[in-house]
């Protein structure tokens, strides 16, 4: 039996026209131009002897990666909407040089992440909560602590899933689907000690069992047991205000939730842990044509180590 990971790192993302992917020294995003060239940049990773020691200590080091991986996909999102804007602009050489517009467009990238951030926590926090509490209204049998967690998990975990489905209506967001796939297939065939070229890889499933997909389902889930331990007496703002220090814990819980079913992939039992993401995979990715699979291995090539080196999380 082969040696289980050492370690899961969360890594990989597709992005406009383009993926990143995480190695252990580095991340690098590549992109597809108009032109049909694959622009591909990498970024350094500093590893500081605070992260090792974080790294050692459960849930802890669930809310730091993820903390990490936001910052990381934040400037892999601002690398490739530079690229597609250069691209529908046209923007000259020289005038990118002098840097005009990169401060605008860095502050609005900024602030759609941060208002993408805000509107989900009030979508799939404390949106469901206020609609069970109506509910709660009208079904008495809702009034205790259980049932009302387990509604408000339950309606936490519809609007994610309607979500999903209405976005995939947009024609940017399919694309972004795609590439999500292509990322998926290389990875799969990278851990397969397949030969990473296009037509092989095409070959190769787009669904992956540590999906970020995966991630977000389990954040879902979780949350209707760390919420349980609000007192079911807290009046409606009590809850939603107590609700906020709790998501970064719930973060560092499906993380470890996450890691450990990585490392038990050959348990039945996890594996029917992890079916309910990757039925959600196949809303958040699209099968990818050969060009965008050949980002996603442009990508991979530029950051990865020997087979077994590292794991990683796909988002």
């Amino acid at each position: 039996m082969p040696p289980e990971p050492a370690e899961l790192v969360l890594g990989g993302q597709a992005v406009i026209e383009g993926v990143m992917m995480k190695g252990p020294l580095a991340y690098a995003v590549a992109v597809r131009k108009a032109s049909g060239e694959i622009r591909v940049r990498d970024f350094p990773l500093v590893e500081s002897a605070a992260r090792k020691r974080i790294a050692k200590i459960p849930v802890v080091r669930g809310v730091v990666t993820m903390a990490a991986m936001l910052a990381i996909g934040y400037r892999a999102l601002q690398y490739s909407a530079d690229e597609a804007m250069e691209d529908a602009e046209g923007a000259s050489a020289a005038a990118k040089g002098t840097g005009e517009g990169a401060i605008p467009g860095g502050l609005a990238m900024a602030g759609a992440m941060a208002m993408a951030l805000l509107l989900g926590v009030g979508l799939f926090f404390l949106l469901p909560l206020y609609a069970t509490h109506l509910l709660a209204g009208l079904v008495p049998a809702l009034h205790g602590s259980i049932a009302f967690n387990l509604a408000d998990g339950a309606i936490r975990v519809l609007l994610f899933v309607l979500y999903i489905v209405g976005i995939t209506r947009m024609k940017d967001i399919r694309r972004v689907f795609e590439y999500h796939g292509a990322e998926h297939k290389v990875i799969n065939a990278y851990e397969a000690k397949a030969d990473l070229a296009p037509e092989a890889v095409r070959g190769y499933p787009r669904l992956h069992p540590r999906c970020g997909t995966s991630f977000l389902l389990f954040v879902m889930v979780i949350s209707i047991l760390v919420f349980s331990l609000i007192p079911r007496e807290s009046s409606l703002l009590e809850k939603a205000l107590l609700r906020l220090p709790l998501i970064p814990a719930i973060a560092g819980i499906s993380y470890e939730v996450l890691r450990l079913s990585a490392k038990k992939t050959r348990s039945t039992w996890f594996r029917a842990l992890v079916a309910p993401g990757l039925w959600l995979q196949r809303l958040t990715t699209r099968e990818p044509d050969l060009p965008q699979i050949e980002v996603a291995i442009a990508s991979f090539l530029r950051v990865s180590g020997p087979p077994g080196s590292e794991v990683s999380l796909v988002g």
